[in-house]
């Protein structure tokens, strides 16, 4: 797998981030979809990696900078064609070594707390992440679910 910075141009990485947005906005009520839209991905201080093999994609992810000491993953989704493939976990491990090597302290998530969200907090939990309170700019929200990791 070929994990690439990419400029969010390309129609297949359009393409999954509209599967994404349509996946979040089908499994939680709209106030509570935190999934960021193509143009505020390309936002300063968000940095979009896409997973690549034999030049299909895979999945994406990003790293949203909240501060010098603390960030923030967004985006994460694995393909439906690749699930269970380790396209998350090698994503994850790189966006990490990534926090860690700009020298943030905290690295922080929201994902849904239904069920179908399972599979991506057990993910997260098995990286070390663990259940915390709201951070940033969100609120307490029952379907919500927030973790994080020190580095």
């Amino acid at each position: 797998m070929d994990i690439k910075l990419d400029d969010l141009s390309g129609a297949e990485v359009r393409a999954l981030l509209r599967e994404h947005l349509d996946s979040m906005r089908q499994l939680s009520p709209p106030e509570s979809v935190h999934a960021l839209p193509l143009e505020e991905l390309r936002a300063p201080g968000i940095t979009f990696w896409t997973v690549w093999e034999s030049g299909e994609l895979l999945g994406c992810g990003a790293l949203k900078e909240l501060n010098p000491r603390h960030a923030e993953i967004k985006s994460m989704r694995t393909s439906t064609r690749h699930l269970r493939k380790g396209v998350a976990k090698t994503l994850l491990n790189h966006i990490v070594a990534e926090a860690r090597r700009r020298g943030y302290r905290r690295l922080s998530l929201e994902t849904g707390s239904m069920e179908a969200f399972a599979p991506a907090r057990a993910l997260y939990a098995r990286s070390g992440f663990k259940s915390c309170g709201p951070f940033g700019d969100y609120t307490k929200d029952p379907n919500s679910f927030f973790m994080a990791k020190e580095l």
